[in-house]
């Protein structure tokens, strides 16, 4: 083997487990596993008292985008962030006691997007991709196709039994997993009417901005990005003038923030009402562009929502989207996707702080998985980001162990693989190479897990279809 080759492993050692334990000392004695069993074993026989409640609060935790190999990396990048090697971490969703899996394919697709699958787990019937709130017999941007084909969500079931509602994401409130939640729109990227097409407009269909002031008036808190598509094209938002370059795309010129606003002061509300648009676009990645100072994290929004949501004494109900994990994998970006996943699970864990399992059921669970792996040997404490320890024995090149099967990361040099050990793989940026050209990296068509706790959370068990969910 040449010198160059020996230097490039040896780079790879170093650089894959640098500063993480290998594992504890006491993982060598049989008896730690076997405890451990026990102990493990001694708290699923506590599982026979099973909690039959009927839950007040209902909290539904969704990761865009969170398939298994997410939940497992995002697992071991909070354990090495907190200084541990990571594999033994545990995550908050890993403390709930039952989890299933989900079946996510859509009705006329294998591979999902979120739109569909949105619908199945949020109003219970699975639909065609790119339509939300609306069966299957309604096609995607035919507007003549959705009436009479429209699904109502739990959000609206909540609201009509007198508890309050509210939606909290990291993407644009009108964005596909949102919009199920209330609107019923036969194209999910019917963003406001400037996305429409003139004839949907005449036969009456209605963009997903301004269903979500008129479907359901009343939403008690809504937080997350997308003030583009509520105000006036070629109008700045005052608001930001930060961003006042930037000018709104309705083109009925309607302001349908100050719309809501005026709304609400005229009526009398019996609870504390929060509406709060933090972006134009999506909310900032976590640990790209953020300002801490004036950018709410998922957490710090979840914390919020429930303070207002609990007031009311008949429960609430809370849509918390986790939905940059999913664009962080679409660009190849695993680090801001994992990050993302590791967020969503501290907001998890502050929720279980303010409520209760004697009366909160909380369900976490994903629409869809990605086209993203890791894997390579790797040894146990390896740096997530990290190189595989060892080389291609085709073309004697190191890789990362995180790889997707598609997208934006394939590159090559002159015909030839890129050598990663050239370049900063732990950037925030870094696309992880793929082994399919894509401009954008593709949903993975494998079933999801779905995690519950509290009330009746047992009935979230074994493989079902995804539209079992909120039955």
């Amino acid at each position: 083997m040449k010198v160059s080759a020996l230097l490039i492993i040896c780079l790879c050692l170093i650089l894959g487990t640098l500063g993480k334990p290998q594992f504890p000392e006491q993982e060598k004695d049989p008896k730690f596993w076997n405890t451990f069993a026990q102990r493990t074993l001694k708290n699923a026989l506590t599982l026979q008292n099973l909690n039959r409640n009927k839950a007040k609060n209902l909290i539904l935790f969704l990761g865009d985008g969170m398939g298994v190999p997410t939940v497992t990396a995002a697992r071991i990048l909070k354990g090495q962030l907190n200084g541990e090697g990571g594999e033994e971490t545990v995550l908050e969703m890993d403390k709930f006691p039952f989890v299933s899996l989900a079946k996510t394919y859509n009705t006329n697709a294998q591979v999902p997007d979120s739109a569909g699958t949105a619908t199945a787990y949020l109003c219970g019937v699975k639909a065609n991709e790119g339509t939300v709130g609306v069966s299957a017999a309604a096609v995607r941007s035919q507007c003549n196709t959705t009436k009479g084909n429209e699904v109502t969500s739990i959000l609206r079931w909540a609201k009509d039994a007198g508890k309050s509602v509210g939606i909290v994401t990291t993407t644009r409130v009108n964005h596909a997993t949102p919009s199920a939640a209330y609107a019923h729109s036969v194209d999910r990227d019917w963003y406001s009417d400037n996305e429409m097409p003139a004839e949907a407009l005449q036969d009456g269909c209605r963009d997903i901005a301004r269903q979500l002031f008129e479907n359901i008036p009343n939403i008690d808190v809504i937080m997350g990005g997308g003030r583009k598509y509520m105000f006036p094209k070629n109008v700045s938002d005052v608001e930001y003038p930060n961003v006042a370059k930037h000018s709104g795309t309705r083109k009925d010129g309607r302001n349908l923030v100050q719309e809501w606003r005026d709304r609400m002061e005229t009526q009398v509300q019996l609870f504390v009402f929060s509406y709060s648009l933090f972006s134009l676009f999506f909310l900032f990645y976590l640990i790209n562009s953020r300002n801490t100072d004036t950018d709410p994290s998922l957490t710090e929004m979840v914390e919020v929502a429930i303070k207002i949501l609990r007031k009311n004494p008949s429960g609430f109900y809370l849509l918390v989207e986790g939905g940059r994990i999913d664009h962080g994998h679409h660009e190849g970006k695993a680090k801001q996707a994992l990050h993302e996943a590791v967020e969503m699970d501290r907001a998890i864990g502050r929720a279980d702080l303010m409520t209760s399992t004697h009366d909160t059921m909380t369900v976490v669970t994903a629409d869809h998985s990605h086209m993203f792996n890791f894997g390579g040997y790797t040894p146990r404490g390896n740096i997530i980001f990290g190189l595989a320890p060892m080389l291609s024995d085709v073309d004697q090149k190191p890789f990362t162990s995180i790889l997707y099967g598609n997208g934006p990361g394939y590159k090559t040099i002159n015909g030839v693989r890129e050598n990663v050990s050239t370049i900063d793989y732990q950037d925030n940026n870094y696309q992880a190479q793929a082994a399919v050209p894509l401009n954008t990296e593709t949903h993975g068509g494998e079933d999801v897990a779905v995690f519950a706790k509290g009330p009746l959370a047992h009935l979230l068990h074994g493989v079902h279809e995804q539209n079992y969910i909120p039955t």
